[in-house]
């Protein structure tokens, strides 16, 4: 890591950021062959062509020079585990079996905060490697799995959030509490809910492990703290749809059941929404809330396809997560190139801007953060990374015949990985550089 020689600082580079969802305007994003990004006490002071903005730069003051690399704004993963990452690319015939053969005895070891602070850090590394910035984060049931976490990403001043898993039934003994669960969760709040760059996600893991009364408590919890976070898992995976219609038989549909407790407002993320029908994307829509689609993790167990064909006619918001560990991949570039093909196989098709504005103000408007991250908006915090088209040998060659910023942008999708990330800042400070980078 390196700490800032001067209160402001600059970047020479390309730069892209999104001021709108492509899919429905135009004028969607601000492109500058060679431009500049001007960050002030880790905040953006300007973005916009260097030509322009060079001579408002404090004298004697040098920019870093990305030439030939793309600045944009750091990428936002809505749904993912971080107790999970030792699992990741564990066999199972489906999510049921994956649960209760990898998962499950998983998380049980995060009652050791040293084991969960080692986890923590590791999965912090490898979200700065892949260009990650902020993240949506699932813990496990023990406090000290939260702690650990947002004691790690603070250190590393990170706009992260997350959030300790509630279960009252359907999951082992071990990791069943039937009494504390939503006290902790207060308790949690009150200690890291808007805490430096810490936010705060109230997290049911789903319907099937939370009984009515669990549930009931939790709508009383986010009903008093408003703009905490809510995630949770809906309509993954058939299975899993046919279990929820047993358990709740009074609901309309899986989504429902959160609807009926009050848990579809603004900030509420749903991962996966596979199975959802045109009557759940107009509740999302009218609620606010927003699908997380994991293509990495759908494919992975087979879950099935998300149709953003039926969530865009909606006006439903849609992110992208990785799902860390049924994801196979911390890359977001990796996890557009599976949601492009994911897209194409239901019919529809999703361009290369679409997938860049998923993964940064299209997040962070999901999240209600629009204007703190996600964009180079003046006064957004000075998250960004640097990626490098000529960081293997194939996308160096593909991307001399791009002809077009969204053929450049497809490539990185398609043919990039964390290799394709060159440096990663946070809050204006370098927390991630490739190794072999030349500075």
């Amino acid at each position: 890591m390196s700490t800032a020689p001067h209160t402001v600082q600059a970047y020479r580079a390309s730069l892209l950021h999104f001021l709108a969802d492509p899919a429905f305007t135009e004028e969607a994003y601000s492109w500058h062959q060679d431009g500049l990004l001007i960050v002030e006490d880790g905040r953006v002071k300007a973005a916009g062509d260097y030509a322009q903005l060079v001579s408002t730069l404090p004298a004697g003051l040098e920019p870093h020079d990305y030439r030939g690399q793309i600045i944009t704004p750091g990428f936002i993963d809505t749904h993912l585990h971080y107790p999970q990452t030792d699992m990741i690319a564990s066999p199972a015939p489906g999510l049921l079996p994956w649960l209760d053969t990898y998962t499950f005895p998983t998380e049980r070891q995060f009652g050791d905060p040293a084991h969960a602070r080692a986890t923590a850090e590791f999965f912090l590394d490898e979200l700065a490697r892949c260009g990650t910035t902020t993240a949506v984060v699932y813990c496990t049931v023990h406090r000290e799995s939260v702690d650990a976490f947002f004691e790690a990403s603070e250190a590393r001043n990170l706009r992260m959030v997350a959030g300790k898993v509630l279960m009252d039934r359907n999951c082992p003994d071990f990791l069943r509490d039937v009494e504390g669960q939503v006290g902790d969760s207060e308790a949690l709040i009150n200690k890291w809910h808007k805490h430096k760059r810490s936010l705060y996600a109230i997290t049911p893991r789903f319907a099937p492990t939370s009984t009515p009364a669990q549930l009931g408590a939790i709508a009383e919890l986010a009903k008093a703290w408003p703009d905490t976070f809510i995630q949770t898992h809906v309509s993954e995976n058939k299975d899993e749809c046919s279990w929820v219609r047993e358990l709740y038989p009074d609901s309309r549909s899986y989504l429902d059941v959160y609807d009926g407790y009050g848990l579809m407002r603004p900030r509420a993320l749903f991962g996966h929404c596979i199975w959802l029908d045109d009557e759940d994307f107009a509740r999302m829509a009218a609620t606010g809330s927003a699908a997380s689609v994991c293509p990495t993790s759908n494919l992975f167990l087979g879950s099935g396809l998300f149709d953003f064909e039926k969530a865009d006619g909606a006006g439903a918001k849609v992110t992208l997560g990785t799902d860390v560990g049924a994801g196979t991949s911390f890359s977001m570039l990796q996890t557009m190139n599976e949601a492009y093909k994911v897209a194409r196989l239901k019919g529809s098709y999703l361009p290369a801007l679409r997938m860049f504005y998923l993964a940064t103000l299209g997040a962070a408007r999901a999240m209600d953060l629009e204007g703190t991250i996600g964009s180079f908006k003046v006064g957004a915090e000075a998250d960004f990374i640097v990626l490098d088209p000529k960081c293997t040998p194939l996308l160096e060659r593909r991307s001399v015949h791009c002809n077009s910023l969204e053929e450049q942008l497809f490539a990185l999708a398609l043919l990039g990985d964390d290799r394709a990330v060159r440096a990663t800042y946070a809050a204006g400070v370098k927390v991630h550089e490739r190794s072999g980078a030349v500075a």
